[in-house]
């Protein structure tokens, strides 16, 4: 039980974000000129202090305890627990209730565990627990609801498989030895639950109450609530509530004497698959003894910090200078999948580029290298107390998390580690211990690895289909010239060592003091001729993408030891500008802001970099039209937004020939004209934050655009009726459709208790005040202004507006993706076919997926037959009025 502080100050969640409206639906203005160099007098009380409440419950149980003949049970009761109970029977009764009082609640099954989860208004935490803990007192589970659940777990089978995690996690699973629940298929789908059992005579009901007798039992749970209440209180509510969930005293399902999932390694073999997205990927897997005993040490946390170094000497920073890989990824991902009780996965993953897909036995032999070269030189103190040192800072200095979050990160500790650990456990590094690190480094060998490789050039050269998720591969022989070198004592590789001292690793928390008075909103400290950082629009945005891009790749190495120093930043390619955002501890931050400048200022690339970063731009565009939420997004876009370039015109556009000195007169142009605008917010004072603009104007010599461009888009005005879009899936493996409705208002509503709920990491209230920045509005109060207008409004207001909007004169816009289901694949006909891996109207090779250049429209279904449908977006689009640019101030 956790008391939450009743008196802070807001802080919140750091988001990958522009600022920017999705529909553009704000526009701006010029900046307001007269509110330089003021700070307001006095401080305005907050108003946002309600804060949430939460609760979590972790049953050790996963899906390693379905039964053989019903795959996928645990995630079946998860999902039919919460159908209603004996003291409440309504079906969806506890989400009404949350959805009335501001909460929401979701749960998940791994493989040993399993989480519900809920938060709730504070004053309505204990009706909330009362209703709650019905589900495993004495939930329904009414035979009727089978059917209805069954086909919620199939869509979520269905929303799955074309993820490619999930596809290469089944076939992983699928090497296992028989027996090993390393092996089962965990989703659970129609086919398991529903058609099988019926054909077999399987009472699949019989079998969920069962299972929920044998596991679902107070002495395999553990509780974590989270509120203002006091502590008396809190145990009070919580005692009522555990002493009437039924214990049935029965030891929980053990699996640790399973161990090895492997009944022997297959070092000579080569697993080729085809993945949904269009990239080459390389996995090279180990399954280690457990090691979640060895907690305190951490001694996977150790090799992978060393594994996934970016830093000069590293395996990353030797593939990029080759130009073979783009990212890599080591460790455990500490999911139940990867780390349980019978094994600890250690994979390295690495993206490759063009060139590294048709070099990987060398980028494999890369990392072997790397490996022998850590188990030569044995653990280093001085590398451990330096990832100790960071993650201590983070620990100690971390940002408080939502309720929700926290509670169930608690419980699922509560299983793990013991009481005085409950808190810290999962998150601090105790003690250096070399024989503890040393003993899973020397099984990580060439000759106990996995290797798996993703490829869309595989695609008709993989006879197999792993059985669950259709996943197409192949197994072959690794060839004997490797064989035979990873067999021996191989050399080891002199650009591959050890990295350096980390010189951003934060030491002065000292707390400045304030030169400007204090206030609850951001000031304007600074303004001339050549503030903020907008780009000039330019004809193509493709070059801007390549520009960031790249620009992150220069970056990658030098500033990788201020990454793993807790110092985040992030490059983004907004539409109408560069964002450059900066987070974490304010002592080494304006180190990192310089060097971001630093390689700004010097911007340059080689052509094999280059060349790199024009494919991987191609498969970036490919993955996002494939996906069918995407697609519809871009689509609806393209269609509201002015001078919008949609992914599919960047698609079409970065298949032009474009070269090196395309990109530097783009940059060079880009640099010459800007301006710089900032948010700083933390601890720093007033000429601190000045000097960071400095910087910018002294680094880049840049001179003021002559005219301040727009920062958001214009909208047209739709005909005031209804428009159809209804488009083919660009993925022919993705059965999910997807539908938009928009309706063309301009309007803010929201709910008044989720806005005053308070922030819980400073990135919430950033996020708000930078929105502000960007748009040029300036409202930094604008949350408390809303609320007090939303109290103003009625429920008849609400239900006229509703219904005033809702009539056949509505300016409304349906978006339909329509997916390649079994019932969908008929409306399609003969368009399934039209797509191939040549462009019929440019002759040119797209993808060998299929061609995603276009748009295939689809006819309207009967019931929207009286719709207008657009077939022609451009020609659409070209009659239309644009809505002016607009800007809410008060």
């Amino acid at each position: 039980l956790t008391q939450s502080e009743s008196n802070r100050e807001p802080v919140a969640k750091e988001e990958e974000d522009s600022g920017e409206e999705e529909d553009g639906d704000s526009e701006s203005t010029n900046e307001d000129s007269d509110c330089v160099n003021k700070c307001s007098e006095g401080v305005k009380k907050n108003c946002r202090s309600e804060k949430q409440s939460a609760a979590a419950l972790c049953i050790s149980v996963g899906s390693f305890s379905d039964p053989a003949n019903l795959p996928g049970l645990a995630h079946f009761l998860e999902h039919m627990v919460f159908m209603g109970s004996e003291k409440y029977p309504a079906e969806n009764g506890f989400d009404a209730f949350l959805k009335k009082h501001g909460g929401s609640d979701n749960a998940s099954t791994d493989c040993e565990r399993t989480i519900f989860k809920f938060d709730v208004q504070r004053k309505y935490l204990r009706e909330a627990l009362d209703r709650w803990a019905q589900f495993f007192i004495g939930p329904l589970m009414i035979p009727d609801a089978v059917d209805r659940e069954v086909e919620a777990v199939d869509s979520e089978y269905q929303m799955a498989q074309p993820l490619d995690s999930n596809r290469k996690e089944m076939l992983f699973g699928g090497l296992a030895k028989a027996g090993h629940p390393m092996s089962k298929f965990f989703w659970g789908n129609a086919q398991t639950l529903k058609n099988e059992p019926r054909e077999k005579n399987i009472d699949t009901y019989e079998h969920l109450r069962e299972f929920w007798r044998r596991y679902y039992s107070a002495h395999y749970m553990t509780l974590a609530v989270q509120s203002k209440e006091t502590l008396d209180n809190l145990e009070e509510w919580v005692r009522e509530i555990c002493i009437k969930i039924p214990n049935n005293g029965q030891p929980r399902a053990d699996f640790s004497d399973l161990q090895d999932p492997f009944d022997t390694p297959d070092f000579n073999k080569l697993y080729r698959v085809v993945p949904v997205r269009k990239i080459h990927a390389l996995t090279i897997s180990w399954a280690l003894p457990p090691q979640g005993k060895h907690y305190r040490v951490k001694p996977l946390h150790y090799i992978s910090w060393l594994i996934g170094h970016e830093g000069a000497g590293s395996v990353l920073s030797l593939l990029r200078k080759k130009c073979w890989a783009l990212a890599l990824f080591g460790g455990n991902s500490e999911s139940g999948f990867d780390q349980n009780t019978t094994y600890s996965i250690f994979s390295v993953s690495i993206t490759l580029s063009d060139e590294g897909f048709h070099n990987f036995f060398q980028v494999i032999h890369i990392v072997f290298q790397y490996l022998k070269m850590l188990q030569s030189v044995e653990p280093q103190q001085r590398i451990y107390e330096e990832i100790q040192k960071i993650e201590a800072n983070e620990f100690h200095y971390q940002e408080q998390m939502e309720p929700i979050e926290f509670v169930a990160n608690i419980c699922e500790n509560m299983q793990l580690f013991p009481k005085e650990d409950f808190l810290r456990g999962d998150q601090l590094m105790f003690e250096y211990n070399s024989e503890v690190i040393s003993a899973p480094l020397t099984l990580l060998t060439p000759a106990t690895a996995n290797i798996l490789l993703l490829s869309p050039e595989h695609d008709g050269h993989c006879p197999l289909n792993e059985k669950w998720f259709g996943t197409q591969y192949s197994v072959e022989d690794i060839p004997e010239e490797y064989r035979d070198l990873w067999a021996g004592d191989f050399p080891l590789n002199p650009d591959l060592h050890l990295p350096a001292e980390n010189r951003f690793i934060a030491t002065d928390f000292t707390l400045k003091t304030s030169d400007c008075p204090d206030t609850d909103f951001p000031v304007k400290i600074i303004d001339n001729e050549r503030g903020r950082l907008w780009f000039r629009k330019d004809n193509n945005l493709v070059l801007f993408d390549l520009f960031v891009n790249i620009l992150a790749h220069n970056l990658a190495e030098p500033a990788y030891d201020a990454d793993v120093a807790q110092l985040e930043y992030m490059l983004f390619p907004g539409d109408h500008g560069l964002f450059i955002r900066l987070k974490g501890f304010n002592h080494k931050l304006p180190l990192l802001l310089n060097l971001i400048v630093d390689h700004l200022a010097n911007f340059s690339t080689a052509p094999n970099v280059f060349s790199m970063y024009i494919e991987q731009l191609k498969k970036t565009y490919y993955i996002i039209l494939i996906k069918p939420d995407r697609l519809g997004r871009d689509v609806r876009l393209q269609i509201l937004e002015h001078h919008r370039w949609s992914v599919m015109q960047k698609y079409e556009a970065i298949m032009a020939d474009l070269g090196v000195t395309d990109l530097m007169d783009f940059v060079n142009r880009f640099k010459a004209e800007l301006f710089v605008e900032g948010l700083i917010q933390g601890n720093f004072t007033s000429a601190e934050s000045k000097e960071f603009l400095q910087y910018f104007i002294e680094k880049l010599q840049y001179k003021a655009p002559p005219a301040e461009p727009p920062v958001l888009f214009r909208v047209v005005e739709l005909p005031q009726t209804h428009h159809l879009c209804k488009v083919q899936s660009l993925n022919k493996a993705d059965a999910n459709s997807e539908v938009t409705v928009y309706y063309q208002v301009m309007v803010m509503t929201a709910l008044i208790k989720l806005k005053e709920c308070e922030d819980t990491q400073l990135g919430e209230e950033v996020d708000r005040n930078w929105f502000e920045v960007v748009t040029q509005q300036y409202v930094f109060d604008r949350l408390n202004k809303e609320i007090e207008v939303l109290k103003n409004v009625t429920k008849d207001e609400l239900v006229s507006f509703f219904m005033e909007h809702r009539h056949t004169s509505s300016r409304k816009l349906s978006i339909h993706v329509v997916g390649f289901g079994e019932k969908e694949k008929e409306t399609h006909g003969d368009d399934q076919s039209s797509s191939s891996s040549e462009s019929q109207d440019t002759g040119r090779k797209t993808s060998s997926y299929g061609d995603v250049s276009k748009l295939i429209f689809l006819p309207a279904a009967p019931v929207l037959a009286k719709a207008s449908r657009i077939t022609d977006i451009r020609a659409f689009t070209s009659s239309l009025n644009l809505h002016p640019y607009h800007k809410i101030l008060q």
